[in-house]
């Protein structure tokens, strides 16, 4: 089992839940009712970007997709993610992550 943190934007922890490997952040963010936003849930809009506080490693390699919008954004793994495509690693312990700021 992995412990998986979502923080608001300042950094301070809101939700804290236990997970499982292959486990989508997005189905983890609906079930916990975390301060991450989502609009279309597809790697369409960018509106999940995430910050990787800790455990970066410990998510699945991003796909072409949702590389694409990040990269719109000028945005990178492995520190930034969309929540609606990241997925827990079979190695996860602990995974950090909050919202991206307007300014990041």
């Amino acid at each position: 089992m992995a412990t998986v943190v979502f923080m608001n934007e300042s950094g301070k922890e809101a939700v804290r839940v236990e997970a499982g490997s292959g486990d989508a952040l997005v189905d983890l963010c609906d079930q916990s009712r975390s301060p991450v936003p989502f609009s279309c849930r597809s790697a369409s809009c960018g509106t999940c970007r995430i910050v990787v506080e800790v455990g970066a490693d410990q998510l699945e390699d991003p796909k072409d997709e949702e590389l694409d919008v990040l990269d719109a954004f000028g945005n990178k793994p492995p520190r930034m993610r969309l929540a609606c495509q990241a997925k827990l690693a079979a190695n996860a312990t602990l995974v950090q992550v909050r919202p991206v700021k307007d300014s990041e």
